[in-house]
């Protein structure tokens, strides 16, 4: 199977950018997104042969994700369910016959952290979400995560260490996911690669000098580890600051 992820940081201009070309050269099994901003009838995506699934923030412009998918799921969730309320549209889980495949969008801390203390409790609920998954079925969980895990993960790790997406609280919670049986996908093939980005700001010439962050990811449940073939990062795919991850895996 191949699965990608893509935060697209708002769909409707990224299909002006070559996103159809994109989704149609990947002939994905499964293809997620993140940060659609976007509305109920907004957009109509020709994607022949998928089935599309969305989750609208209530904010306008704000927020959201979206899964396409060429095997109908046997079931299709919104949100974390009890464990926290979703207004931002953040989540969508698909269950197949043998795996849970949840797409999100982690929600930022903000520049001046004033949205750090309800990440982590966000953090916390998700994990538990994710294990409760887990106690049934193998999870594969994708999206951008808006974390740089290790030092390795960004281009500058001195001088970011006090901002949101490298605080030492979010990479700790980073650290506990895979602790509690998940597995960074991309750094299982490539634990030592360097400038292996997937984020870059829009200020001048960031992205062509690569100063990136790698915030997307597939994690996997760890019994899933020996069926990964292989991680890749599309770094030179635009339409978006932030570029497509894909993950190939034995299903």
């Amino acid at each position: 199977m191949k699965l990608v992820s893509w935060n697209v940081n708002g769909i409707r201009a990224c299909v002006t950018k070559g996103f159809l070309d994109y989704f149609e050269e990947m002939n994905a099994d499964v293809f997620c997104l993140q940060e659609t901003k976007c509305q109920e009838g907004q957009i109509d995506l020709p994607l022949e042969g998928y089935f599309q699934y969305w989750n609208y923030a209530e904010r306008k412009g704000y927020s959201g994700t979206a899964v396409f998918t060429k095997k109908e799921p046997l079931s299709v969730q919104f949100g974390v369910g009890e464990y926290f309320p979703e207004n931002e549209g953040r989540v969508i889980t698909l269950e197949f016959e043998t795996f849970y495949l949840v797409t999100v969008y982690t929600p930022n801390s903000k520049r001046d952290l004033s949205r750090l203390e309800y990440r982590l409790e966000w953090e916390h609920q998700f994990r538990k979400y994710l294990q409760q998954l887990e106690e049934k079925k193998p999870v594969i969980a994708c999206g951008d995560l808006n974390v740089a895990h290790q030092e390795i993960d960004l281009k500058n790790p001195k001088s970011n260490q006090k901002n949101s997406g490298f605080t030492i609280e979010e990479r700790s919670e980073m650290t506990k996911l895979l602790a509690a049986g998940f597995v960074d996908s991309y750094r299982y093939f490539y634990p030592k690669d360097e400038g292996c980005y997937t984020w870059w700001s829009y200020m001048n010439k960031v992205r062509e000098r690569n100063i990136g962050w790698r915030i997307d990811y597939f994690i996997v449940s760890e019994q899933l580890k020996d069926v990964l073939m292989d991680a890749h990062i599309h770094s030179e795919v635009m339409g978006s600051d932030h570029c497509p991850v894909v993950l190939d895996i034995d299903l």
